[in-house]
């Protein structure tokens, strides 16, 4: 399972020029629900949020979510191997979350820092090759 993080799906989205092989998206992937507010987020401040809506609701169907329950939020809270900033502990407490339901995942981010994090835990780099 690939745990998508959000600088992947904006990457699809706005058609950057790094962007994840279509492969990627015929994977099984899950993510934060925090991903869909950071989505969503960056699209109306680029004023996109009408001209991407389609795209945008199409991409997030695609994905499994956790949610922001009680145990990812007090995972965030606790202490990471590496300083993490203040999202990116949701992040790493979802995919923590996950890992310890017994769930193997590898991580799609183009964030070095949030792949770094994430290896102090356990959790390896997905191919974006």
């Amino acid at each position: 399972m690939i745990y998508l993080d959000t600088s992947v799906a904006l990457a699809q989205l706005l058609a950057e020029d790094r962007r994840p092989p279509a492969a990627l998206w015929d994977q099984p992937l899950v993510t934060s629900r925090l991903l869909e507010y950071e989505l969503w987020t960056r699209l109306h401040v680029r004023g996109l949020g009408s001209s991407h809506r389609a795209v945008a609701e199409g991409l997030l169907a695609r994905l499994a979510f956790v949610e922001l329950v009680r145990p990812v939020l007090s995972r965030a809270v606790e202490a990471f191997p590496a300083p993490v900033r203040s999202l990116d502990a949701l992040h790493l407490a979802s995919m923590d979350f996950l890992r310890r339901s017994g769930q193997k995942l590898t991580l799609a981010s183009y964030d070095g820092c949030l792949t770094a994090a994430a290896a102090t835990i356990g959790i390896e780099a997905a191919s974006l090759d």
